[in-house]
C-alpha cells in the first residue's frame, strides 16, 4: 500500500470515528452533570487522539515521504490506543460506573 491509499483510508477510518465521537458526545450531554464530570478526561482523551491522527494524516498527504513507516507505526498505535480508550468509555457509559 502507498502512502496516498493509507492516508485515504485513514482518513476514512479518521472519519467514522469522529462521528462516534459525536454520538457519543450526544450520549453525554443526556447524563447527571456529577456523571459528566467523570468521564470528561477520557472522553477528552479520545478527542486529543483524534486530533493528532488528524495531523499525522495531514503532513503524511502533504508531506508524501518515501520513508514514512515510522509515521505510520505511530498513526496505527495511536489508532489501537484510540480503539482501546473508546471501548472503555463505552463500558463504562453502559454499566453505568462512573467510579462513584
Amino acid at each position: 500500500m502507498d502512502v496516498m491509499d493509507y492516508c485515504k483510508n485513514m482518513e476514512i477510518e479518521l472519519t467514522a470515528w469522529k462521528a462516534k465521537m459525536f454520538d457519543t458526545m450526544n450520549k453525554i450531554d443526556k447524563l447527571p452533570t456529577g456523571s459528566k464530570e467523570k468521564i470528561f478526561p477520557q472522553v477528552g482523551e479520545l478527542k486529543m487522539i483524534i486530533t493528532e491522527l488528524d495531523d499525522r494524516i495531514s503532513k503524511l498527504k502533504a508531506e508524501c515521504p518515501t520513508e514514512w513507516s515510522p509515521i505510520k507505526e505511530e498513526v496505527d498505535e495511536k489508532v489501537d490506543t484510540l480503539r482501546g480508550k473508546y471501548g472503555q468509555v463505552m463500558e463504562v457509559m453502559s454499566l453505568g460506573d462512573f467510579g462513584g
